[in-house]
């Protein structure tokens, strides 16, 4: 199991982050699409580092097109000298209309072609065969010389799909490279639903979970104290709750029982009372999603409870941490 960090909130510091994740001992870092543009931060952290792994955590697949994406992933790849992986969700609709104005309509059959679409880009540029991939959703038919970079020295990046719901799940599995697990899934989740997905799809390609990287920002409470560990549990129940208020997640809380709380959750949502919605995560299920323990204990209850079906993890800790504390969490893992 690798396990990963993150880079990226903040432009500014990029390359100190990197440098010192990697003299951290992390294996890698994912850069988010929030508040900044997620690809940036990796070509300046690149620049600094020498085995650091980077990755988009995630970038919004909807918001560009199979071009812009092929583009941008290729020339990672190179300023990473191959340590690149193009990580892309679809993000939900409301973000994607409204946000970014783009298009949207049946999301995995989409997502799908986008992902085929920016390997036939890539293929042209390694072959030399002229570009003719016609879809439902995009139609790529030209690509001249002098806007052909040519076959990537590292080859092509790997890509990982993030994906809560099944149907999506398959579509990574068929044509990613790996599985970018929601941090809103539970251990259960991963088990019943996620995976057996993941390798439906798999086999559609005639591969097998094998051939897949399975990527898990797992929730974490941990602290040096009584208060830390309060301070913490509450950050990691107000971020549960915000995801468990949206209608798409349901399933997750369906598969424990807790279907019920979801609308809950909404209602209280679109009144702006995220301090009320948290009180509503009790332990139980605080537990499931969320892996709950004292630092020198995180490295084992990671490996205990998702070792065997989980390839790379990484800490989701929505609250404030100190970089020195989390070192002996990480050294915990080597």
């Amino acid at each position: 199991m690798k396990i990963d960090g993150g880079i990226g909130f903040d432009p500014n510091g990029i390359a100190a982050q990197a440098v010192r994740a990697e003299e951290t001992g992390y294996d890698g870092v994912w850069s988010a699409e929030t508040n900044h543009d997620p690809f940036l931060p990796i070509a300046v952290g690149a620049a600094a580092t020498e085995k650091l792994e980077f990755g988009t955590g995630i970038a919004v697949a909807f918001a560009r097109n199979p071009m812009t994406l092929a583009v941008l992933a290729n020339d990672l790849q190179l300023l990473t000298k191959g340590r690149f992986m193009l990580g892309m969700g679809s993000q939900i609709k409301p973000h994607i209309t409204k946000r970014f104005s783009m298009p949207w309509s049946h999301p995995a059959p989409r997502m799908r072609e986008l992902i085929l679409a920016i390997r036939a880009i890539w293929k042209t540029w390694e072959t030399g065969e002229p570009l003719a991939f016609r879809g439902e959703f995009y139609t790529h038919t030209l690509m001249t010389p002098f806007f052909n970079p040519g076959p990537n020295p590292h080859g092509n990046p790997t890509i990982l799909l993030a994906a809560v719901g099944e149907y999506m799940t398959e579509v990574a599995g068929e044509v990613g490279d790996g599985f970018l697990v929601h941090g809103f899934s539970t251990e259960r989740y991963l088990r019943e639903v996620s995976l057996p997905a993941l390798e439906r799809g798999a086999a559609k390609a005639g591969k097998t979970r094998a051939d897949l990287t399975v990527s898990y920002p797992g929730f974490v409470v941990t602290g040096t104290d009584e208060q830390s560990m309060a301070a913490a549990a509450k950050g990691v129940r107000e971020q549960i709750a915000f995801y468990g208020s949206t209608p798409a997640y349901r399933p997750v809380l369906e598969l424990h029982g807790w279907g019920d709380l979801q609308p809950e959750l909404n209602t209280l949502s679109k009144r702006g009372d995220w301090v009320k919605m948290g009180e509503l995560i009790d332990d139980d299920v605080l537990n499931a999603f969320a892996v709950v323990a004292p630092l020198d204990e995180v490295a084992g209850e990671v490996r205990s409870r998702f070792g065997e079906i989980v390839d790379r993890f990484s800490f989701y800790a929505p609250y404030k941490v100190d970089p020195e504390m989390w070192k002996g969490v990480v050294a915990g893992f080597h």
